[in-house]
């Protein structure tokens, strides 16, 4: 085999923000020996390895990447009947809301509520990714990975990955410059016949009163509630240039959660702590609302800052708006990021991949 390798590649394009510089070195992957045979073409130069899916999760310095950018396009998926489950392994590179569809489609219950998020799969094991009261961690059953030192091909179980809330093993050991693994594939175990969860109240709200709701109706209905908020990526929608959220709600101990809802009463944001939203998180902890913490901040929607601003759909998501930068977008961020800290002591965290760039703590 012999890798085509191309040089000075913009990666603008290549993601749904469309801000990022150029890639020294490029590679398209479309099998698993490509992708082993790109690691060992920019070892052997002493080279650093950006691993590139569907780009819809990751910010790029405007620097570029001074190494090789390695993108995914394998593909394949593969449905197996497993006692009363049924198994899907699908390759990294496979678009993530296809793959939805057609679970859906074979009535097999487990990731209706992710209907609608763009990307491939070999993105979700790492972002743990989730929406309306489903995350992947809930029905990956193993992650295939190829081991960056050894070259071998192992496969971890769930147990292995170390999943949390927007988290995962694999973001850890980015974040800490300590890459182990490439996702190869992804093994899912779905429930035949099963009935869609329900546990997030917005959803429950619009799918309605019907007695026994179908997965497609309940993924019909998360596209719309995405739709909505500019949260699917569609010609035309001046909110199209965005990673999603760009924020995490934050996880915080009950009395975190206290103060933060005396604040607002304090500024008068709410009329009651009772008013704030927040739900129960394992270990007894609080999960707030990102979106919610920052409008009350005084930042809203549509919000702009020349040629980046906040969508005017959701106030959790930063939009490009065409011709800016990298650069403008962070700025924003840590403007809305600063908003939340001086009025709640709250420091919100990013939810994409930072590639090449730092991220600040609050100004105070």
């Amino acid at each position: 085999m012999t890798l085509a390798i191309r040089d000075d590649v913009p990666l603008a394009p290549l993601t749904t923000l469309e801000l990022g510089g150029h890639a020294r070195h490029f590679a398209d992957a479309t099998d698993d020996a490509a992708i082993a045979e790109a690691l060992r073409w920019a070892d052997a130069r002493h080279l650093p390895i950006l691993i590139l899916g569907g780009g819809s999760n990751m910010v790029i310095a405007d620097r570029g990447w001074d190494g090789l950018v390695v993108r995914i396009a394998t593909r394949g998926r593969r449905f197996e009947a497993d006692g009363g489950a049924v198994t899907l392994t699908a390759a990294a590179g496979e678009p993530w809301d296809d793959v939805v569809a057609e679970t859906v489609a074979r009535d097999l219950a487990g990731l209706e509520c992710l209907s609608g998020i763009p990307g491939l799969v070999g993105a979700t094991p790492i972002q743990n990714v989730g929406a309306y009261g489903q995350e992947v961690a809930d029905t990956i059953r193993s992650v295939t990975v190829l081991e960056r030192g050894s070259a071998r091909v192992v496969e971890l179980p769930a147990d292995a990955c170390g999943f949390g809330y927007r988290d995962s093993a694999f973001k850890r050991a980015h974040a800490d410059g300590r890459d182990r693994h490439v996702v190869l594939a992804v093994t899912f175990a779905l429930r035949p016949g099963g009935a869609p969860t329900l546990r997030y109240r917005e959803l429950a709200e619009a799918v309605g009163a019907a007695p026994r709701p179908t997965l497609a109706e309940t993924r019909a209905t998360v596209l719309a509630l995405r739709r909505r908020k500019s949260m699917v990526i569609a010609d035309g929608d001046p909110n199209r240039r965005s990673v999603g959220s760009f924020f995490m709600n934050p996880i915080v101990s009950a009395a975190q959660a206290d103060d933060v809802a005396a604040r607002a009463v304090a500024r008068g944001a709410i009329a009651a702590a009772a008013d704030m939203p927040r739900w129960p998180a394992p270990g007894g902890a609080v999960k707030l609302s990102a979106g919610w913490l920052i409008e009350r901040a005084g930042i809203r929607k549509g919000h702009r800052r020349g040629a980046v601003g906040v969508s005017t759909a959701h106030a959790l998501a930063l939009v490009h708006h065409g011709g800016g930068s990298t650069a403008a977008l962070l700025e924003l961020a840590r403007e809305v990021g600063d908003a939340v800290h001086a009025q709640f002591a709250m420091t919100l965290l990013p939810e994409p991949t930072m590639i090449g760039i730092g991220w600040p703590p609050p100004r105070t």
